[in-house]
């Protein structure tokens, strides 16, 4: 075998020469003493220093005389005889060490020349430029903390395997700045989402992830068991019907930043488990949720990208102009002008037109639910600027209030972005007797064979008979919002761990 497999290839490397090489490291470090100090505190980030100390002059540096204790991983080292080099990365960034004989002493000098790329080290000294102009640690003292027994990836050619990525993102966040700036925006991105639901005197709750009942959704649960209870139980598909028991409860404005999961199928849009962020508000309506989807996103984008106006897979993308608002029907018309409205229209020519694209027919074939079919196969993937899709038809929206001006339509939209759905809302349905009479219909199809319709969540029914205020309800897909906002092509670039077959 070659070094170069040897390195790349996880099962063999503890037979690595190299990997050999650092335990004999490590067991003369146990011998002399403590081999994992836990006793040096940090009282400086690479980022601030970098930031409070770039502008300044070598003189004016100088004459500051500023000290620090700085901590991180070692991704450079350079040895020049009397006096080596060290690039440390801690969680905002790196920061280059100055290390010779005088400074550390002799013993310790020689002792850092046999650490490794990877080992984890402290360092305190004062801050200086080099002659380069470099922003600079000269160390008085430097520690060992961690010692790494396995070689970080090739700097050449780096971590280059997608899958080896996504089962190691440990040794990714490691050495792809990237991927780490990545999971970064999407931390800020879901920080924005909450700021902006209090700003809105929202509340944020927790509802249960297993549930006696699947609902919220259709889609097909992950099913597991409790021991005690003797109890089937659903892994939660969403937390919407919980999530309105409060609103019936009183808490007239909440949201949840919730993981759910999908017994379905992996892609690059989809992950058994993903997060959402749902939120539903009492004396509000579908057009209020659409407002205040605009308004989340803006504030996320900015958060993120510094900017409205964001650039996906070659598309630029305005998010700061209003969001289009069209029907289904518009919309398909709109971007397939060789359809007539009379063609949209009528339930035999969507059927063939369905079949002829080679799409699936719709369980319960209406002419709304056609309708519907032939959008997702001739037009979802024209949606590329911000577009709300409205008024969806009863027989697909299970949930949603029905309109009281268009017969078989509901007050129901959801957003497409670069040709994806990134939120899915609706004027909540408030009628104990509708819902019910709907329940059962999902019921009648479930028994026809449809593994994703809803069961009947009589408890439910009974939270809506105390009577639920007039409410508007979203859900945004936070998976996708980052996928959007960090111009990632696969979910699995924004999940730290994302779903993968055994090694």
């Amino acid at each position: 075998m070659n070094d170069t497999t040897a390195h790349h290839d996880t099962p063999e490397l503890d037979e690595n020469q190299i990997i050999a090489l650092r335990r004999e490291k490590l067991t003369a470090l146990r011998a002399d003493g403590i081999a994992f100090p836990n006793d040096f505190r940090r009282d400086a980030f690479a980022a601030d220093l970098h930031r409070d100390y770039d502008a300044l002059s070598k003189e004016e540096l100088e004459e500051k005389n500023v000290t620090v204790k700085v901590a991180g991983r070692m991704m450079l080292q350079r040895l020049m005889g009397k006096a080596s080099f060290a690039t440390i990365a801690d969680m905002s960034g790196r920061i280059q060490l100055y290390i010779n004989n005088q400074g550390v002493g002799e013993e310790v000098h020689q002792a850092f020349k046999h650490w490794d790329l990877g080992d984890i080290i402290a360092a305190e000294g004062t801050l200086f430029k080099t002659n380069h102009g470099e922003l600079s640690v000269r160390a008085q003292s430097i520690r060992l903390l961690t010692k790494s027994l396995r070689p970080l990836p090739d700097k050449h050619h780096g971590l280059t395997d997608q899958e080896q990525k996504y089962r190691q993102r440990y040794v990714d966040l490691i050495v792809n700045d990237d991927s780490r700036s990545v999971f970064i925006r999407r931390s800020h991105i879901i920080q924005t989402m909450r700021s902006v639901m209090v700003s809105e005197r929202y509340l944020e709750v927790e509802t249960p992830m297993m549930h006696p009942i699947p609902g919220g959704a259709t889609a097909k649960p992950f099913v597991t068991h409790h021991n005690t209870l003797d109890m089937q139980l659903y892994l939660r598909i969403a937390p919407e019907l919980y999530l309105k028991r409060l609103v019936a409860g009183g808490l007239e404005r909440v949201f949840e930043i919730n993981r759910s999961f999908r017994n379905e199928g992996i892609s690059t849009r989809h992950n058994p488990e993903f997060t959402m962020m749902e939120f539903y508000e009492a004396y509000a309506d579908y057009q209020r949720m659409m407002s205040l989807t605009e308004t989340i996103i803006r504030s996320c984008a900015q958060a993120a990208c510094g900017s409205t106006v964001i650039h996906y897979n070659g598309h630029e993308i305005d998010l700061g102009k209003p969001f289009a608002r069209m029907t289904i029907v518009e919309a398909i018309a709109h971007h397939n002008p060789q359809y007539s409205l009379e063609q949209l229209n009528d339930p035999d020519w969507l059927v063939n037109e369905i079949r002829r694209l080679g799409g699936a027919l719709p369980p319960a074939p209406g002419t709304g639910s056609l309708q519907l079919a032939l959008f997702d196969e001739s037009t979802e993937s024209k949606l590329i600027q911000p577009t709300f899709i409205i008024d969806y038809p009863i027989e697909v929206s299970p949930l949603a209030r029905a309109s009281d001006t268009r017969a078989g339509l509901t007050e129901r939209f959801e957003l497409f972005i670069v040709g994806r759905e990134l939120a899915n809302g609706y004027s909540e349905l408030n009628d104990p007797e509708d819902q019910a009479e709907r329940f059962r219909a999902q019921v009648a199809q479930k028994d026809a064979g449809d593994d994703e319709a809803m069961h009947y969540d009589a408890d439910y029914i009974r939270a809506m008979e105390y009577g639920l205020p007039p409410t508007g309800g979203c859900g945004i897909g936070i998976d996708r919002l980052v996928m959007l906002l960090t111009d990632a092509q696969s979910i699995r670039d924004v999940i730290l761990f994302p779903q993968m077959r055994p090694e």
